[in-house]
């Protein structure tokens, strides 16, 4: 959630200042770079269609890649930070499973989505299909996802926390 939130170093102090000494303060957030298939699929898609759309790629937020949670969390003075990727396989019934979240505007590319004339996004629809399943009838989709997770350590009152 910390890519989405205006001033991350804030929210993250706020978290260090709730949190007892020696407890843990952990987070996550999508690889959307690489290994967020569903939306490399849906971002390659639409650039593919729309170039200038590439500066609206999730694959831009930050925290999505290897090691920035954890120079953040290090940066604050957690200590014993680790991180580690967390790997999932999204499982969707059907090309419209798939679909579904997209025209309901959830998330940055539903709100791309969403902002589509109906003929561009029919055409995203279908270029996205025809991707996913080829020319084969509708079927279950399986992609990959990664999350980087990171954890650190609250010091003890009176040891540097920034």
């Amino acid at each position: 959630m910390l890519n989405f939130i205006p001033e991350p170093a804030k929210a993250l102090d706020e978290m260090i200042r709730v949190t007892r000494p020696d407890g843990t303060v952990a987070a996550a957030v999508w690889d959307y770079g690489q290994a967020m298939e569903m939306l490399r699929v849906f971002w390659d898609e639409a650039i593919s269609l729309n170039p200038a759309t590439a500066a609206r790629d999730e694959r831009h937020m930050p925290f999505c890649r290897k090691g920035e949670l954890a120079a953040l969390w290090r940066e604050h003075g957690l200590q014993d930070v680790s991180e580690e990727a967390l790997t999932i396989r999204t499982r969707f019934v059907s090309f419209d499973d798939y679909w579904s979240p997209f025209p309901e505007r959830q998330g940055p590319a539903g709100a791309y989505v969403g902002a589509l004339a109906d003929s561009e996004r029919e055409e995203l629809r279908r270029r996205l299909r025809k991707r996913l399943l080829g020319d084969g009838p509708d079927r279950p989709i399986v992609l990959g996802a990664r999350a980087w997770a990171v954890r650190g350590i609250v010091p003890r009152r009176g040891a540097s926390v920034r």
